[in-house]
């Protein structure tokens, strides 16, 4: 009867060092990385936005009976529903922090930069979204730069 304490004491001791090694230790030696994601996960609260926005103008959720889906050009159509689902797919990806997901943000702020210098007729031609595009990926280039350079090769 003695020997069962016994024999269960390794094992309580290795639980208990078990509990203590599994807690995380913040160190600054991946902070860029955290800042990157962080980034990506502000960025995904961004293109959730975006895309229920275009959602709701698809669905005539937002505007008026002259600004309905309906009656505008096939090129605003096409354009508004390309957004509205590629903004929630890149949200997913970048909230997981996924290499597809920042691929798949990455075309829609170029499509979007695209969209409004080239063909100003669908949504407007604003430079300040295209100033807001090329700012929002600048900054996630200049994270991802940082963050890689904290990982050796």
């Amino acid at each position: 009867m003695s020997e069962a304490p016994s024999r269960d004491q390794p094992r309580d001791n290795a639980m208990s060092v078990a509990a203590i090694s599994s807690e995380r230790i913040e160190s600054d030696d991946n902070a860029w990385t955290r800042r990157l994601v962080f980034f990506l996960r502000i960025m995904a609260v961004v293109s959730v936005a975006k895309g229920l926005y275009h959602w709701a103008q698809v669905t005539g959720f937002i505007g008026g009976e002259e600004e309905a889906f309906e009656n505008q050009p096939m090129a605003w159509q096409t354009a508004t529903v390309y957004f509205a689902v590629i903004e929630l797919v890149a949200a997913v990806g970048l909230w997981l922090a996924t290499p597809w997901g920042a691929v798949v943000w990455l075309t829609t702020v170029v499509s979007m930069a695209v969209i409004e210098l080239m063909f100003p007729g669908i949504y407007g031609g604003s430079l300040t979204v295209v100033a807001l595009e090329a700012l929002m990926l600048a900054a996630y280039l200049a994270l991802a730069w940082m963050a890689a350079r904290e990982r050796p090769p």
